[in-house]
């Protein structure tokens, strides 16, 4: 019970709030609140000096602080160590990523999915659309992060993490940088250039062309550079997502309409409606935070 207080404790102090800890582990601001209290009872020790809006370590917090650091990550690694041992490595969270993906939020929502479940482990699978959801249904994937190209299902629970705006990276030096929004009936001329592997392209292809209603023609390659080289030249544009993320000196981010409405795009968490994994839900409400 004592390092459940003490995990409660280094959250509280790392994020400078009794909310946002409470937030990360999932349980309320009060019972975090008893926890810590109750672990300054154990000690004998006052850690937190509370006051109304926030609170300052006492000399006997901070060197509590530092030493438990050490403590915990000892613990873990202690852990893991028996579980060699003993020969179970542990439970394990598998997640099934689209291929070629590898966003910050994604690493960022690991390593504090570690800090928290020390005895899980993490392994990453990359795949198309088609190949991860049949991993799913096969129960070789407990959760498939993925933008929503199907309608939802019964089968899987389906849960919106994100929901962005599409948008036109092109080149400043075109004419189309003029302008704020765009409709993709507008650049049937204007070629499309997307990111995909090889045996993507036709998938991708598809999704674009006749679930989004682009008339472009499309040019793929491998490699961000690559891309971002062909949009400067002005030999096409690049859809992204969200007006900040277009190079600002050389290219301009112009927001894409359809038939004058947004072009949204959803990321979600799809997994099998009877997955036992407990973990699994707290890797998803992890995810959420980091978009």
């Amino acid at each position: 019970m004592m390092l459940k207080q003490i995990r409660y404790f280094q959250s509280v102090v790392r994020l400078g709030s009794f909310t946002a800890a409470a937030e990360e582990h999932f349980i309320s601001q009060s019972a975090i609140s008893q926890q810590i209290k109750a672990l300054e009872e154990e000690l004998g020790v006052t850690l937190l000096e509370r006051k109304k809006r926030s609170f300052t370590l006492t000399p006997a917090g901070e060197f509590f602080c530092k030493k438990s650091l050490v403590l915990v990550a000892d613990y873990d690694n202690m852990v893991r160590e028996l579980q060699k041992v003993s020969g179970n490595n542990g439970e394990l969270l598998k997640v099934g990523l689209l291929k070629g993906y590898s966003g910050k939020e994604f690493n960022s929502a690991v390593s504090e999915f570690t800090v928290k479940y020390p005895d899980v482990a993490v392994k990453v699978t990359h795949g198309n659309h088609d190949a991860l959801y049949a991993l799913l249904r096969n129960g070789e994937l407990d959760i498939v992060l993925n933008d929503q190209r199907r309608a939802f299902s019964d089968e899987y629970v389906n849960i919106v993490l994100d929901i962005r705006e599409y948008y036109a990276e092109i080149s400043s030096n075109s004419p189309l940088a003029q302008l704020d929004e765009v409709e993709i009936s507008d650049l049937k001329n204007t070629p499309l250039i997307l990111l995909s592997s090889p045996d993507q392209q036709e998938t991708e292809r598809s999704f674009y062309a006749n679930d989004l209603g682009f008339t472009s023609e499309i040019y793929f390659t491998e490699f961000i550079d690559d891309a971002l080289m062909q949009v400067i030249q002005g030999k096409g544009f690049m859809p992204i997502e969200g007006s900040g993320d277009a190079v600002q000196t050389t290219t301009k981010a112009v927001r894409l309409l359809r038939n004058g409405k947004p072009i949204i795009r959803r990321y979600c968490a799809f997994m099998k409606a009877d997955n036992p994994k407990k973990h699994t839900n707290g890797f998803i409400e992890i995810m959420k935070k980091q978009l």
